[in-house]
């Protein structure tokens, strides 16, 4: 009996061994909280693969959360939090990263992808059309031959 009690007691508690922490961190305010949630949203964790650091459990991702909502609460703005964070980890931790001179290819590449394709495409169409012709002479012994195949197939 002892040892069923000790089996129960081990498979009860076993599942605390796996609990994570939770963070807490008191905000001044409401607003506060909900900035600072959002931002920790939009960054990425350096650690984790394509992971933001409100989801992530990293070590790294929790210091990094923490610095974010001490920034909020200092009354930083979005962006210097960002660029904060930008300048320290690289345009990595950003998951939109800015339009300038080194993120060109990143944005204007689909777009670009997207109208080559669509000028390849309707040069294909229209050489398709043109090399169709349009009507095809069909000369009166072609034109028996395939009344003749008619008849058959309606009578059969």
């Amino acid at each position: 009996m002892k040892r069923l009690f000790q089996l129960v007691a081990i498979m009860l508690f076993a599942g605390a061994v796996h609990a994570t922490p939770i963070d807490t961190y008191e905000f001044k305010n409401d607003a506060n909280r909900e900035r600072g949630v959002k931002l920790a949203a939009e960054l990425r964790c350096p650690q984790c693969q394509n992971q933001n650091l409100h989801d992530s459990n990293s070590p790294i991702a929790k210091d990094m959360r923490l610095q974010v909502y001490e920034m909020v609460d200092q009354g930083k703005s979005n962006d210097e939090i960002v660029g904060y964070f930008t300048q320290r980890y690289g345009d990595f931790v950003r998951y939109k990263p800015a339009f300038d001179a080194r993120t060109y290819v990143l944005w204007l590449g689909p777009v670009a992808f997207f109208v080559v394709g669509g000028l390849a495409l309707f040069a294909f169409v229209r050489s398709q059309r043109q090399q169709s012709g349009g009507t095809v002479e069909v000369s009166a012994d072609d034109e028996a031959k395939l009344a003749k195949l008619l008849d058959q197939d309606k009578n059969a």
